[in-house]
């Protein structure tokens, strides 16, 4: 039921990525349709429910501009769990935050300063900016508006095939 669920405009763009609880609720609720599944079902008492990879809302909403909020998830999701100074990818536990202008040196911590780092690239860098340390940031960061959204949703994507078609790989 904690299953990855691509979430579409009732005009096909991605607008989100929910459960599969979430989903069916939706569904049952007739909120949304299913437009993808997998090959599981749910059995309840009285139904059988297949499992959604993709629902479609059945009314238009509009999605107001909306900033994420700074947190250590959306950075790293927004990074794709990358070092951005030696590349490599890491599971959540060994990424640091990293101040790219060090706190001590006046840095804020905002989305254009924080990046996900190594623990290893984090320690060689410390209180010196990346040029000061002899270090490049593989990409410049930037707030999560809705394009880095999108890239997200595309990121996450590539693991089920049923969601290619809608994020426009």
């Amino acid at each position: 039921m904690n299953g990855r669920v691509l979430v579409l405009n009732s005009t096909y763009e991605p607008v989100n990525v929910c459960t599969t609880r979430r989903a069916i609720v939706l569904i049952l609720k007739g909120i949304a349709r299913t437009e993808e599944r997998i090959e599981q079902e749910y059995h309840s008492a009285r139904a059988r429910l297949p499992v959604p990879s993709v629902i479609r809302l059945t009314e238009y909403i509009h999605i107001p501009y909306e900033r994420k909020s700074l947190s250590r998830k959306n950075i790293l999701l927004r990074d794709h769990y990358t070092c951005q100074y030696c590349g490599k990818i890491f599971s959540p536990s060994e990424l640091t935050l990293d101040h790219v202008i060090p706190k001590s040196r006046g840095g804020s911590s905002n989305w254009d300063n924080l990046v996900a780092c190594c623990k290893r690239c984090n320690n060689r860098k410390g209180r010196y900016l990346p040029e000061e340390a002899g270090m490049r940031l593989i990409k410049r960061p930037q707030a999560f508006s809705l394009h880095v959204n999108r890239q997200i949703m595309r990121y996450l994507g590539r693991t089920d095939e049923k969601w290619r078609k809608y994020l426009f790989y």
